[in-house]
């Protein structure tokens, strides 16, 4: 395998598809894992930079979904959170997990709401990142139309500067770092997202049923962090007040500044909410 800096990337085979993860080990004797999953248009590579500073307290493990990043596309029918939950579970066993914590942004943290909800006895800790069982419409529909937008760029720098236009919240270092590691070339040598086509349609995604979202909170029997960012569009301030009434003795951070891409938008904010959490 190849290895960038600290972190070397590995690749497993789980469920007839190949994943990719990311794993940094950790400068401390005996540290903890920490497993990341990223959101619906994310990828492994987007924690670089948290994952790093993170590395003084835990091993950290940032795992590409399945139909995202470097890891395998899914047949049809195949993108539920329920297969994502079954990876994940498939994941843990695989690398021998156990007493980890973990952390999901948007589509990665409903996963890890399911996931922690089956109270899995390897869970030690949750930190879930502006995601609920419900979703705001207006948020959804942003991101519905922004997958579904213009996805084949004739450079690099055309795609990045599409992405700008979308947001131009996050520093500009870390959003470059984000999209160049979500492209890849296309046989007439423009360049396209690197996620399944299949996830832009919207048709081959089935959406989890917000009453066993809600169900699944109240089975969380682990300390939790929520995170919500400031102007978010996707997590209402009503709506994480009640995830904070439901998951017993969860907290909640707010990070100003920031929309639903919180890691993105306010690395430095994000990353000061989630190191308060994680290192008490």
């Amino acid at each position: 395998m190849t290895t960038s800096a600290l972190a070397s990337d590995e690749l497993v085979e789980m469920r007839g598809l190949r994943f990719h993860y990311r794993d940094w080990p950790s400068a401390r004797p005996g540290a903890r894992d920490l497993v990341l999953l990223h959101g619906f248009t994310g990828h492994a590579r987007s924690w670089d930079a948290f994952a790093a500073a993170m590395t003084d307290r835990y091993r950290v493990l940032a795992l590409d979904q399945r139909g995202h990043g470097e890891s395998g596309w899914a047949p049809a029918g195949g993108y539920g959170a329920e297969e994502m939950v079954e990876d994940l579970r498939a994941f843990v066993a695989a690398l021998g997990l156990n007493g980890f914590t973990l952390l999901g942004l948007s589509m990665g943290g409903n996963v890890a709401i399911h996931y922690a909800g089956a109270r899995p006895r390897e869970l030690a800790a949750l930190v879930i990142v502006d995601i609920a069982p419900e979703i705001e419409p207006a948020g959804m529909g942003r991101i519905r139309s922004g997958v579904q937008s213009a996805d084949v760029f004739a450079s690099r720098e055309a795609a990045f500067a599409a992405a700008r236009a979308a947001n131009d919240a996050p520093p500009e270092v870390h959003h470059r770092h984000r999209v160049v590691n979500n492209l890849m070339l296309t046989e007439d040598g423009r360049w396209t997202w690197r996620y399944d086509r299949a996830l832009r349609s919207g048709t081959d995604r089935r959406r989890a049923d917000p009453e066993a979202g809600w169900r699944a909170c109240a089975a969380i029997a682990v300390p939790t962090l929520l995170i919500r960012g400031e102007r978010s569009d996707i997590l209402s301030p009503r709506v994480a007040q009640r995830m904070i009434d439901t998951i017993p003795g969860a907290r909640l951070a707010v990070v100003e500044g920031s929309g639903h891409s919180v890691p993105l938008d306010a690395p430095d904010g994000f990353l000061a909410a989630a190191r308060a959490f994680l290192q008490g």
